[in-house]
């Protein structure tokens, strides 16, 4: 017997401001049904019938994830990509960035943390730009 993963949740206080936030950060998961979205549930349509799912909680987040997304730019350097995301609303939760390899630690604006890592481009050595 075998099992896939369907979807990834993510809680949070506004489901939609979230999904929309995350859709401007990643290119593999679309915003596409925003008119059947709620003010419980938002989503994000992605690869493989795997959703990216924000569910309204009435708490806020209090400690670290348990589990956490890692994104991995693909035109640009991990840098420029942390850059962005930071001028996008993301905070600096821990920076292990080295050349060429590392990564850093951000939260998105309700304090979920993702991981932005080094660029497959720089992980070989090649030059990005």
């Amino acid at each position: 017997m075998t099992t896939r993963t369907a979807n990834f949740c993510i809680d949070c206080a506004d489901p939609r401001a979230l999904a929309l936030w995350w859709a401007d950060v990643v290119d593999d998961f679309e915003a596409d049904e925003q008119d059947e979205w709620t003010d419980e549930e938002a989503w994000l349509a992605g690869p493989l019938g795997r959703d990216l799912v924000f569910l309204k909680v009435p708490e806020p987040k209090q400690v670290k994830n348990r589990m956490h997304v890692c994104v991995r730019p693909v035109d640009t350097t991990r840098d420029e990509e942390v850059e962005r995301l930071l001028a996008h609303g993301a905070t600096m939760v821990d920076d292990l960035r080295q050349p060429e390899e590392g990564w850093a630690v951000l939260a998105d604006p309700e304090g979920n943390e993702f991981c932005v890592l080094t660029a497959d481009a720089e992980r070989c050595g090649v030059a990005q730009g």
